[in-house]
């Protein structure tokens, strides 16, 4: 291996590395948040792993490409897993080179290209009413899982949003009622989003009856708490909401893979913009970085309203 101070080798015949010898160094001199160094870390584990499984100890440019085919096309990760592994590795392998460590050689291995369109699909109106109807409100279980899903179909947050909230989220701002949230790569609580009546209302219910079931009901305890004896109380975890809506969903009939916890925040737009919403609302509403994202829904009702096919006669 290169000792410091040495120069690199330019051929193809590269030194030895241990990957997993170098990433708590890697990961500490970064200065990112630790969502993104955990996403770094699980990227480059995965990597040894893979490399370990082919004997490869000398990995090559060659071989980063075919871990990114591995990863696409046998564990079927979608393109944005894939990308975020990807800047791990490249970040990695760029600050080896600057170590004289090791090489770079993923600097210029792109990223996968994403599809300009979504993976999952929106409910309908028929299937929003039929999931919510089918919801036995007498039940503390049901008045958690009703709160819960109506609040995400008429809010679009995601589930890692809905995990992060606690009690004392519902505020005010404006003279309305809204929930404080923990928004996807942020640090605090500086977004919101807006509570109507046919969304606060489900959410009192059941805060109610976490209250008479001596639940902790603090302002800084969770909002949404498993019921399970081996987890009372506790905050619910992203899994548990997927687990949840998806239950919820196939308890109605409704199980298809392009329905799942994510196509809750796919329907609020969806009827959002489709009911009138400006497109700028809904983009400050799921809190797109950009327009470009939120515009996407758009085009996909106007692509169903006013597509082509509806002019054709014979």
């Amino acid at each position: 291996m290169a000792m410091a101070g040495e120069l690199i080798p330019t051929t193809t015949t590269y030194p030895f590395i241990n990957i997993e010898l170098y990433v708590d160094e890697f990961l500490h001199s970064l200065d990112v948040r630790d969502s993104s160094k955990e996403t770094y870390r699980k990227g480059l584990i995965n990597l040894m792993r893979w490399l370990n499984l082919q004997s490869i100890f000398q990995p090559s440019r060659e071989d980063i490409i075919s871990y990114k085919k591995y990863l696409l096309n046998d564990k079927r990760l979608s393109p944005l897993t894939v990308t975020a592994y990807l800047t791990g590795i490249r970040k990695f392998f760029e600050w080896t080179e600057h170590k004289r460590i090791y090489p770079n050689i993923a600097q210029d291995v792109k990223s996968p290209k994403r599809s300009k369109g979504f993976r999952r699909d929106p409910l309908t109106i028929n299937q929003i009413k039929r999931v919510l109807d089918c919801i036995n409100r007498d039940v503390l279980e049901g008045k958690r899982d009703y709160a819960l899903l109506n609040l995400m179909l008429r809010t679009g947050l995601r589930t890692i949003e809905v995990v992060r909230t606690n009690v004392g989220d519902i505020s005010q701002a404006g003279g309305e009622a809204v929930l404080r949230i923990h928004g996807k790569g942020k640090d605090t609580k500086d977004d919101f989003v807006l509570l109507t009546e046919e969304t606060l209302k489900p959410l009192y219910d059941y805060l109610q009856a976490l209250k008479e079931e001596k639940f902790n009901v603090s302002d800084d305890a969770p909002l949404f708490v498993s019921l399970s004896d081996r987890n009372r109380g506790q905050r619910l975890t992203t899994r548990s909401v997927r687990r949840i809506v998806k239950e919820r969903l196939r308890g109605t009939g409704i199980d298809s893979p392009r329905l799942s916890a994510h196509s809750l925040r796919h329907t609020f737009a969806t009827l959002a913009l489709a009911n009138g919403a400006p497109v700028i609302q809904v983009k400050e509403a799921l809190r797109h970085k950009s327009i470009e994202t939120t515009t996407i829904y758009a085009h996909a009702i106007d692509r169903i309203t006013n597509g082509a096919e509806r002019y054709i006669r014979f």
